[in-house]
């Protein structure tokens, strides 16, 4: 297992719709096993495959606080079978936009149904934080971000301050 690089915005590999995986084999475990160590390391509790620059539909997800023993749940091509309409509110950030935070809101419950690593099929119902977690991971893989759930103006700041950054570093 290693530790992979996260791709920050501006990267425009982020805005890409990441591929179905066609068939779950255990070469997709070193992957996941560097998401989850990348995941972990950063410290965070979801991690898209595009965020590490690879363009297929894996998300991984980590709800559970430090005093807790890991819930690891791996999900390949998840999909949001159906979402509630009462609404709840996070205060939402994400790896690929490190240090910035903003209250997003989304669905307060839903259903995924995704395939875990062993290949199996697989449905679950999340509410709180997971569903939070679930929704925003899967729009990676849509090549949305969780900035496109803000005002227009504060989310042309975000990307500006980060494009600005970028430039500084030589990216």
């Amino acid at each position: 297992m290693s530790i992979r690089p996260i791709l920050i915005l501006p990267d425009p590999k982020l805005r890409l719709v990441s591929d179905p995986v066609a068939k779950v084999t255990s070469d997709l475990s070193p992957l996941i096993d560097d998401m989850f160590e990348t995941m972990y390391d950063a410290p965070g509790i979801g991690l898209a495959a595009i965020q590490v620059g690879v363009p297929q539909r894996i998300v991984t997800i980590d709800t559970a606080r430090n005093d807790e023993p890991r819930k690891p749940i791996a999900l390949i091509n998840p999909e949001i079978l159906w979402s509630s309409d009462e609404l709840s509110s996070y205060e939402e950030g994400c790896l690929s936009i490190p240090e910035f935070y903003e209250e997003v809101e989304r669905p307060a419950r839903v259903r995924v149904r995704f395939t875990d690593r062993d290949g199996s099929a697989c449905e679950m119902e999340a509410e709180g934080l997971l569903a939070t977690c679930l929704q925003h991971e899967i729009d990676h893989l849509e090549g949305k971000l969780f900035i496109d759930h803000i005002s227009r103006l504060k989310r042309e700041r975000v990307v500006k301050k980060f494009t600005k950054a970028a430039r500084r570093d030589g990216a």
